[in-house]
């Protein structure tokens, strides 16, 4: 038996409305699910307001206090002074240091691997917060560190994973 299936103008613009508010919503919905982040850095440092407003742009929550004491807070969280740089960020019970990616630190909150959080040391050129108009984007590692050693979490260029 066919059934002869024909959709008005209204019916369709109705239901394309509604699709469209349905994807609107999911970024709000999934910063909602995101944890607030707290980020320390140096009042006086600029990549790291760069960062900062990377990291807002993938929908995170941030708290960011300026203190110029940001390094005693590295040693009280476990930081390795190889893999330090200039801001230490905190997040659903890891830490985050340097550069590193928004969609590196949503994989490390999904995945939940055994550590004590991620780290892109020395400052790579192109990585957020560190980009320079016409210069050619650093290929660089994001580290997971803690205290089984440290392992290559994920390898990007720029901002794109490689």
């Amino acid at each position: 038996m066919a059934s002869n299936l024909t959709i008005s103008r209204r019916a369709l613009l109705v239901g394309l409305a509604a699709a469209s508010i349905t994807i609107a919503a999911f970024p709000a919905l999934a910063a909602e699910a995101l944890p607030a982040m707290t980020v320390t850095k140096d009042p006086s440092c600029g990549c790291c307001g760069a960062w900062v407003n990377h990291i807002r742009k993938a929908g995170f929550s941030i708290d960011v206090v300026e203190s110029p004491e940001v390094n005693r807070l590295k040693v009280r969280l476990g930081v390795p002074q190889a893999l330090a740089s200039c801001h230490t960020a905190e997040i659903g019970g890891y830490v985050i240091e340097g550069h590193v990616p928004a969609e590196a630190i949503k994989r490390l909150l999904v995945e939940k691997p055994q550590g004590k959080g991620l780290a892109v040391p020395a400052m790579p050129v192109g990585s957020p917060g560190m980009e320079v108009e016409g210069v050619e984007n650093d290929t660089y590692d994001v580290i997971l560190f803690g205290p089984a050693g440290r392992r290559i979490f994920a390898r990007y260029r720029g901002t794109q994973e490689v």
